[in-house]
């Protein structure tokens, strides 16, 4: 009983810490709802089937836990979850949270919580990802069709974070000795992940304009606006004022935050956004 299981094993961070994991000679089980039938260790995971929770779980002694997409309030799913995660003896959990501040996701914090206050719980607090730049994320896909990011968020700025960075950090605190993944209190229990610098919506789209040949602007919008781009990508309605409501909070400052975790866990700095654009550059062609 030594293999990390991985929920959302086909996503942006878990495929990347999949492969981590991999090449580094850890046995890894990939949870996901639709397991690739060519990999031994895919195996199926629905966060809304409980019946699926303890095969999953099977050989597992640690957890790469990502909450369900799109829910404001992740505990109802999670808690059956975590009560067989005891019942098995798992002896880590590694919890991806945001680091950005969504209206109404009380839930998710309470979660945090949770995770932080038991033994060998670990939170990964990480800020937006780079990759939302990238389709099929509804901004990705902006970019891609018409050239411009939509925003509520003025001149506001947020400390970006390539997901490949995210995964290294879950990586490093996965493998570490029991004493030093925790333990120590909670600057040992929560780490804030981010890349290099913040960056507004204005930086990161000179920046996609200088690396990739295509111009992109920054078109200012209202909050309901953005929550409509959402709802048009099939978000629901809740999540999608919630994710609006974001662009608020951005402007104000609440996500101006840059720190040194991915430094200090991994020994080697974050990616900068220009290394990410230029790494996927093909993606905008």
């Amino acid at each position: 009983m030594n293999a990390v299981l991985i929920t959302g094993g086909t996503g942006k961070t878990g495929g990347a810490l999949t492969a981590l994991l991999r090449e580094r000679g850890e046995p890894v089980r990939v949870a996901s709802r639709t397991p690739a039938a060519g990999d031994p260790e895919a195996v199926r995971f629905d966060w809304a089937d409980p019946a699926t929770h303890a095969a999953a779980l099977h050989g597992a002694d640690r957890v790469y836990l990502v909450p369900p997409v799109n829910a404001l309030d992740p505990l109802p799913l999670v808690e059956p979850f975590l009560a067989e995660a005891d019942r098995t003896g798992v002896r880590r959990v590694v919890l991806l949270a945001s680091a950005l501040v969504f209206p109404g996701s009380e839930g998710a914090l309470e979660l945090a919580e949770r995770i932080r206050a038991r033994p060998g719980g670990v939170v990964l607090r990480a800020s937006g990802f780079m990759q939302n730049f990238l389709a099929p994320h509804p901004m990705g896909e902006r970019i891609l069709r018409h050239g411009d990011i939509r925003t509520a968020s003025g001149d506001g700025r947020v400390g970006w974070i390539d997901a490949r960075d995210i995964a290294a950090a879950a990586a490093a605190v996965l493998t570490a000795p029991e004493e030093d993944a925790h333990g120590h209190g909670e600057e040992r229990s929560d780490h804030l992940l981010t890349g290099p610098a913040a960056l507004s919506y204005r930086d990161a789209a000179a920046t996609l304009t200088r690396h990739t040949g295509r111009t992109v602007r920054v078109a200012p919008v209202e909050p309901e606006d953005v929550a409509d781009v959402y709802r048009a990508a099939g978000l629901p309605d809740t999540f999608a004022a919630s994710l609006a409501a974001v662009d608020a909070n951005i402007r104000i400052g609440r996500d101006d935050r840059v720190s040194t975790a991915v430094l200090d866990l991994t020994g080697r700095p974050p990616r900068t956004f220009a290394e990410f654009v230029r790494d996927h550059t093909v993606h905008y062609r």
